[in-house]
């Protein structure tokens, strides 16, 4: 099989795994990137996050991540729900309604890996999931999936940006998809006026730092201080990609995994008060929650009642 017919493979196999979006882009160094990733740093937007600072050469480079690395592979996959929590629950981000993302796609990636080799040939490569030094809204804007929004996600034309990303890198030259160069932002700042901590800059900067994902899923310490005070969301927020025009495009998906788990969506704030540790591990056993730990969880309930007292 020549690139050509290898990159067609890759796109169909893809397809076939429930994909919504496969793009090819050539493994190079991101020296751009690589500039605003040590800006931000130095600014210390990544607040506690300080595994933003290590390994920045795999980060930039995925060369260095696979040695002999000359391709890129993005996918994308869809997220958006059918169903929505119950009016008034404390809210929980889009992402986490079903089975944790990292374990699905990475498993995913590994079969279409494998059948990647049966048909190609040896092949080296590594997958990822965000869970490695991989920047990859980059990677896959590169491959043509769509555009980098204000709000810092990426945004895909006529579907919005209720996507996870996964990436492949292989030792394999493939043929490379064009780059989306225009940004359909525009002059709409409607993500920028929404977010309730102030933590999207004009510039598309992100402060990471301030915004209620932060806070409600990194954040480490016994307790939540900020001078920018938020309601409502016990775990992540969606409120930047739920105001962004594009995000009319979104239709539900069709990933048995992602499908909510146990109750979830009408999970009440004192079903969270209540709920004990041998219980909520054996209901959410699959779930990204458990990346918060019930500790987390219950600490994020105490804030948000706090605010809600004021």
């Amino acid at each position: 099989m020549n690139n050509f017919s290898n990159s067609e493979f890759i796109k169909e196999a893809a397809a076939q795994m429930g994909f919504d979006y496969c793009g090819i882009a050539k493994a190079t160094e991101l020296t751009e990137d690589a500039r605003r990733l040590q800006q931000w740093l130095d600014k210390g937007f990544h607040g506690e996050m300080a595994y933003m600072e290590n390994h920045f050469a795999e980060r930039t480079d995925p060369r260095v991540l696979v040695p002999g690395a000359k391709s890129v592979i993005t996918f994308l996959k869809n997220y958006y729900p059918a169903e929505m929590q119950e009016p008034g629950n404390p809210k929980i981000a889009k992402y986490a309604y079903g089975e944790d993302y990292h374990e699905v796609i990475r498993q995913q990636l590994f079969e279409l890996l494998d059948t990647m080799r049966q048909m190609i040939g040896p092949i080296e490569g590594r997958g990822f999931v965000d869970s490695a030094p991989v920047l990859e809204r980059s990677w896959a804007k590169l491959a043509g999936a769509g555009w980098i929004g204000k709000n810092g996600h990426l945004i895909r034309p006529t579907a919005g940006s209720f996507f996870f990303i996964a990436t492949l890198v292989v030792d394999l030259e493939l043929i490379y998809d064009d780059p989306i160069t225009k940004d359909y932002c525009g002059s709409c700042t409607q993500c920028v006026d929404a977010c309730p901590t102030q933590a999207i800059l004009p510039d598309k900067t992100i402060e990471a730092n301030h915004c209620i994902s932060y806070f409600t899923i990194e954040l480490k310490q016994p307790e939540i201080v900020t001078d920018r005070p938020f309601k409502d969301w016990l775990i992540g927020c969606d409120v930047c990609q739920d105001v962004c025009p594009w995000n009319r495009f979104s239709k539900a998906h069709h990933e048995k995994h992602f499908r909510p788990l146990n109750g979830l969506l009408q999970m009440r704030q004192e079903d969270w008060l209540q709920i004990e540790e041998t219980t909520f591990k054996a209901r959410f056993k699959k779930s990204p929650l458990l990346r918060s730990k019930l500790k987390g969880i219950k600490r994020n309930m105490e804030y948000l009642i706090q605010q809600n007292e004021k």
